[in-house]
């Protein structure tokens, strides 16, 4: 290369250079010695001179003509450096000067997220702060409610969590919902049920199940009970009465409703007036309704339609405790000789207390107002005798005074 050539392509790389120089790129993204300074510079050997100059995003690809070396004679190597300058120069494309105005930091493509490998300098690692570590295992929910929004939500409605780590499959269950996904949808789903605002905390306490349970499944279970003539009022009270009412599928809620048809022989009107004043009914076991309706016919002795009688009456008949009400019909049948009729006439006598019925039937038969006959005067009917406070009773029924029926108790 001439000493000619040398200069020209001297003088041009340092015009690129101090062009890209304001670029102001820092670091890493500093431009590199993508010129080849070896190639313009030294490598005079070489029979091209070419040079591809890669820049980064937002700049142009700049590609230099090739000069090729060739033999010229004395007296026109000044002038063939000339063109040749020229020529160079001229290859090198225009560069806008707003390419080097705007802050080439706008073009760059967002820096890598953080390896959890990556070092750190010890300024910085003494700048971070670091949370309190989620507990693998715990016996409570009360280390992962500041961990999951779905505990917060449920603390606020008023759920008790205490009830829900009785049940630690569950307890993890709900810990891996999402409030937004899983559970939002359901608790609005209750509310259009007609479970109130104050009872929602209530009912997912008793039935965190619920929370689980896809709200199809959900809605199909309403459909049914709509297509059985429930009224809307009547839904929202036995949902609300029976919270597992909704975990029934609906072959199994309509296997209850016959069940109850069936045995007690009642029409769909009385069915569903049925299990609408005791909706457990549906959720419960069958096993204490099905040997209460065997006590009541085979060792009380009452048919068919006084039983039918008396539960619709009052449906906790089914599911009271079969000894109680065994020791209150053998006191009312046999020691007060009560009959059946006036039994099945007033069936909310099961429902007291049988030491409640024995002081006020000795305390009447001791002064002598032991009337349970409606044919004749002074009859006392077993309603008034279990159901009306002690001043009423004294004062009305027994014409006497607290006072002496206090002591009379304390005779017995």
């Amino acid at each position: 290369m001439t000493s000619a050539s040398y200069c020209m392509c001297k003088r041009s790389f340092l015009r690129i250079w101090n062009s890209a120089f304001h670029l102001h790129f820092d670091g890493h993204h500093q431009i590199k010695r993508y010129f080849f300074v070896h190639h313009l510079l030294t490598r005079a050997s070489t029979p091209l001179c070419k040079k591809i100059l890669p820049l980064k995003p937002g700049l142009n690809t700049y590609v230099f003509s090739s000069m090729r070396r060739t033999s010229e004679p004395d007296g026109t190597s000044d002038a063939g450096a000339n063109s040749e300058e020229s020529s160079f120069v001229q290859a090198v494309p225009h560069i806008q000067p707003d390419s080097f105005n705007r802050d080439p930091l706008t073009d760059l493509e967002p820096a890598a997220p953080l390896s959890p490998f990556d070092e750190i300098s010890e300024d910085e690692a003494v700048q971070l702060e670091a949370g309190p570590l989620l507990p693998a295992a715990s016996f409570t929910l009360r280390d992962y409610v500041d961990h999951s929004e779905v505990l917060r939500k449920l603390v606020l409605i008023g759920v008790d969590l205490s009830r829900l780590e009785q049940r630690p499959h569950l307890a993890t269950a709900i810990l891996k919902l999402d409030f937004e996904k899983d559970v939002k949808d359901k608790l609005f789903f209750l509310k259009d049920v007609g479970v109130e605002n104050h009872q929602l905390g209530s009912f997912v306490t008793k039935n965190p199940y619920i929370l689980v349970v896809d709200i199809e499944s959900l809605q199909k279970r309403v459909s049914y009970l709509k297509s059985k003539k429930f009224s809307k009022e009547s839904i929202a009270r036995m949902v609300s009465g029976a919270p597992y009412l909704l975990n029934f599928s609906v072959e199994r809620l309509d296997n209850r409703l016959g069940f109850f048809q069936k045995e007690l022989a009642l029409n769909p009107q009385k069915t569903r007036d049925l299990v609408k004043r005791l909706p457990r009914l549906l959720t419960g076991s069958l096993e204490p309704v099905k040997e209460n309706l065997k006590v009541c016919q085979i060792e009380f002795g009452f048919r068919t339609n006084e039983i039918q009688h008396m539960v619709t009456r009052v449906p906790k008949l089914l599911t009271a405790n079969k000894k109680k009400i065994t020791h209150i019909f053998d006191y009312l049948h046999n020691a007060m000789g009560i009959p059946h009729n006036l039994i099945v006439k007033f069936p909310q006598i099961f429902n007291g207390k049988l030491l409640r019925i024995k002081e006020r039937h000795l305390f009447l038969k001791h002064l002598g107002r032991a009337q349970y006959d409606p044919t004749h005067p002074h009859y006392i009917s077993l309603d008034r005798l279990v159901a009306t406070p002690d001043t009423v009773f004294c004062n009305e029924i027994a014409k006497s005074s607290q006072q002496d029926f206090e002591h009379f108790q304390k005779t017995l």
